[in-house]
């Protein structure tokens, strides 16, 4: 049901507007904001819903001149040099101020819910096929992608190029220095761990970028009879438990800018250097981003000589939960097989196999931005349940 305004009414000298609507509620205004942010075609340019108005032209000081409700269902202000605004009471309450509203903005807009899991996993499967051509299907995956961390895709074909499809589907696919997609297998004076035949330890791919990927994709194409089997662990949910079990371990990790370098040579040469916190938090203190992968952290260092054992201890303590029986999750890929996650919050490892005289591992992978992402997960939203 469409908001209905009450009455509508200027406070503060005219550097507010309050809004009563007629559930009894109210909001307010700032005036500041409200001509910042006027509808008219002058100020705004409806085809790229973009601000037209600049800042330089802004007085952070002004005033509303009159206020009126036009109808149930819009107000009017005219401002000190006679500028014109209408508001529509559907666009006010949206952007109303308060703690809720603001709070189910955030939800609307990002989908921050998070579903944290350990060895319990109950890991989400979908068929790959009908993510690919199912709308509902595509958005249910991208919306448990986001809540869960993380979903196994079944029944794609034996062959390279499935997540070039996967990337169309979605917008497109990350480049990186190894490529549009690269191919995980033994490598002889292989460029990365990831191309050896050993134990994986639990990892984020790519932290030496200033911004990693946020997603990632493995696509199981060809796996050996013995050993290979893929692990992973909830990183937000083990920061937690680091948290309450160790808040100095949690504040070092969050705050200690570790050196991570990658060098040599693939899709092109590289030499990538860049300094990551560990865990990365918001304003509230919540982990948002894991940083870690010990094979490219760098052997500088860039911290005072008596903080390194305090440092190594607490990402020590770090390392022991993320390998807790309680925390990881194991399971091995089919051929056939796509396993999409958030490289942002879980880390992936891998069991060692054998290595022989032929390929007898082969896994594609890709990247793709969450920015990709959560753009198509709110185009597709729009389209299943037909939201503005």
């Amino acid at each position: 049901m469409n908001p209905g305004i009450q009455k509508v009414e200027a406070l503060d000298e005219g550097h507010l507007v309050r809004v009563e609507w007629e559930d009894g509620r109210e909001s307010h205004y700032p005036c500041v904001w409200l001509r910042d942010n006027c509808q008219c075609p002058h100020c705004f340019l409806h085809s790229a819903r973009a601000r037209k108005l600049v800042i330089e032209d802004l007085d952070v000081n002004i005033v509303v001149k009159e206020v009126s409700l036009a109808d149930r269902k819009k107000i009017s202000i005219t401002w000190p040099d006679e500028h014109a605004s209408e508001y529509e009471a559907e666009w006010l309450k949206k952007r109303c101020f308060s703690e809720e509203a603001r709070a189910e903005m955030r939800e609307d807009l990002f989908l921050p819910e998070c579903q944290y899991w350990g060895s319990d996993l109950q890991l989400p499967k979908m068929p790959f096929e009908e993510i690919l051509y199912n709308d509902e299907s595509a958005y249910k995956w991208l919306c448990t992608l986001k809540k869960v961390g993380i979903v196994l895709l079944t029944g794609a074909a034996i062959r390279q190029g499935e997540l070039v499809k996967l990337g169309h589907r979605i917008g497109f696919l990350r480049l990186t220095f190894y490529g549009p997609t690269w191919q995980v297998q033994d490598k002889a004076d292989a460029n990365n761990v990831a191309y050896t035949t050993g134990k994986l330890c639990f990892h984020t791919d790519y932290p030496v970028l200033q911004h990693p990927p946020g997603v990632q994709f493995l696509h199981c194409i060809k796996q050996t009879a013995t050993g290979g089997e893929s692990e992973v662990v909830d990183g937000f949910h083990v920061s937690n438990k680091l948290k309450t079990q160790n808040p100095q371990a949690y504040q070092i990790l969050s705050s200690t800018a570790v050196d991570y370098t990658d060098i040599g040579i693939d899709y092109c040469e590289f030499a990538v250097q860049c300094k990551q916190r560990i865990i990365d938090v918001d304003s509230r203190g919540q982990a948002v981003r894991i940083n870690y992968n010990n094979a490219t952290r760098d052997t500088v260092f860039d911290i005072p000589a008596e903080k390194v054992r305090p440092f190594y201890a607490a990402l020590k303590e770090f390392d022991d939960l993320l390998n807790s029986a309680e925390c990881k999750f194991t399971y091995k890929l089919k051929p056939g097989d796509i396993v999409t996650f958030d490289n942002w919050r879980v880390l992936h490892g891998r069991q060692s196999y054998s290595s022989g005289s032929e390929v007898t591992r082969h896994l594609e992978g890709a990247y793709a931005d969450w920015d990709v992402v959560m753009s198509r997960l709110r185009l597709l939203r729009k389209r299943v349940l037909n939201r503005d």
